[in-house]
């Protein structure tokens, strides 16, 4: 079965760090982009950071920049985001998607497979 499998995120102060995990099964990573994305209630699903298949690429929007960063470990064909300096604003649900080929894309309508998505949510 092709599927992300996510882990990490949950409760933390302002100015603390997570690091999220997305696991691939069934496919493998390489052969991917992932992106990592988030949304709350009532709004879109945002890109938040991606990577390219190959990892010479990579993407963070300006609302996460220096601040998140996305990395992978092809041996455990996982792809992580660690996020640090966390604001109350990052509050929502994550989620890591897959989509074929090299490049990455911010746009979720671009990407085939999806996480099951992760709550973080960072207090003031």
């Amino acid at each position: 079965e092709v599927q992300l499998v996510q882990s990490g995120g949950g409760l933390v102060q302002a100015g603390g760090s997570l690091r999220l995990s997305c696991a691939a099964s069934g496919f493998t990573s390489d052969d991917y982009a992932i992106g990592w994305f988030r949304q709350v209630p009532g709004k879109e699903r945002e890109g938040v950071s991606c990577i390219s298949s190959n990892a010479d690429s990579t993407y963070n929007a300006d609302s996460v920049k220096d601040r998140f960063t996305t990395s992978t470990d092809n041996a455990k064909n996982t792809v992580y985001l660690q996020m640090n300096s966390l604001k109350p604003e990052d509050t929502a649900v994550y989620y890591c998607g897959a989509k074929r080929g090299i490049s990455s894309s911010e746009n979720p309508d671009n990407y085939e497979i999806w996480g099951q998505g992760t709550q973080v949510t960072v207090s003031s």
